[in-house]
């Protein structure tokens, strides 16, 4: 049974903030350099550790530098309103958008993520 992903930031707790309102999803535990976000429609949790000496991906991936090991996609049904709601949350935009149906975005942490329009 897949359990949920560790995601490494150099404070936790604010990332899995960001992640929980971004989301709706409600924090389940929280202690000192570890936070976990879980799923409100079921068993998969989202664990938000301690990084000492985190350096944040770079999104393109340029060599050299610490790539992206891993991203979330989002699906949504407005592209617009889930990239303002997201910047009010403290995401960025990333500079480089390789798709017009995707927007790529930086948490505050910097870990890239799309939000993916819903073509449906």
């Amino acid at each position: 049974m897949w359990w949920g992903a560790a995601i490494e930031a150099p404070d936790p707790g604010a990332l899995a903030k960001f992640y929980s309102e971004l989301l709706g999803w409600p924090i389940g535990h929280e202690e000192p350099g570890t936070a976990i976000l879980a799923a409100s429609q079921g068993s998969i949790y989202i664990v938000f550790q301690q990084a000492p000496g985190y350096q944040p991906p770079v999104w393109p991936p340029v060599d050299g530098q610490q790539r992206p090991m891993m991203h979330f996609d989002f699906q949504v049904g407005d592209l617009d309103s889930a990239v303002a709601e997201a910047v009010a949350l403290g995401a960025t935009v990333a500079a480089a958008q390789p798709q017009d149906n995707v927007r790529v975005l930086l948490d505050p942490a910097g870990h890239p993520f799309c939000l993916c329009r819903d073509e449906d």
